[in-house]
């Protein structure tokens, strides 16, 4: 026999509230969920495995109506592997490009660490002949080589990719 679940188990399991658990099942991400005969919701096993796979498309940025277009897709069996896992591919590629740019981000954030690091370090020593030391300097204009700046993988309404208004 296959043990079950109450909203309160799954939603200390999952991290997610009852009430979104609730919502999940109203919108289609989760089908009905059985009940025991005094009406409370019973999840199972099958259940926690495909909210645990929802999470992980939520946590990775897939919106609610993909993740409803996921679950339809899913919803008719082998037909729709082949699209279930183009769907995926291009998530991933997406998910692939959003971390890309954060690692550009992260190393243009070390730099300018590391540049904060060196001035502070300069300020502690005894000035050289009463002359500032020349090369770097304490203010935001410093620039090291780094990561080009790519365009804004989405634009806002009315704005073209790369528009940095």
């Amino acid at each position: 026999m296959e043990t079950s679940l109450t909203i309160a188990e799954v939603a200390e399991r999952t991290g997610l509230t009852a009430y979104t658990l609730r919502y999940y099942e109203r919108i289609g991400l989760i089908a009905a969920v059985p009940r025991a005969p005094g009406g409370q919701r019973r999840y199972a096993s099958a259940d926690m495995d495909l909210l645990d796979f929802l999470l992980r498309l939520r946590e990775t940025g897939m919106s609610i109506q993909g993740m409803q277009a996921f679950v339809r897709l899913r919803s008719q069996g082998d037909a729709s592997v082949g699209e279930r896992r183009e769907m995926l591919e291009q998530h991933l590629a997406e998910v692939q490009a959003r971390v890309a740019a954060l690692q550009q981000s992260m190393q243009a954030l070390s730099l300018k660490i590391d540049h904060y690091r060196e001035v502070e370090k300069t300020k502690k020593r005894p000035p050289l002949s009463g002359k500032a030391r020349e090369g770097k300097t304490s203010n935001d204009e410093h620039t090291e080589p780094g990561p080009q700046r790519k365009p804004a993988l989405h634009a806002w309404p009315g704005q073209a990719p790369g528009d940095r208004r």
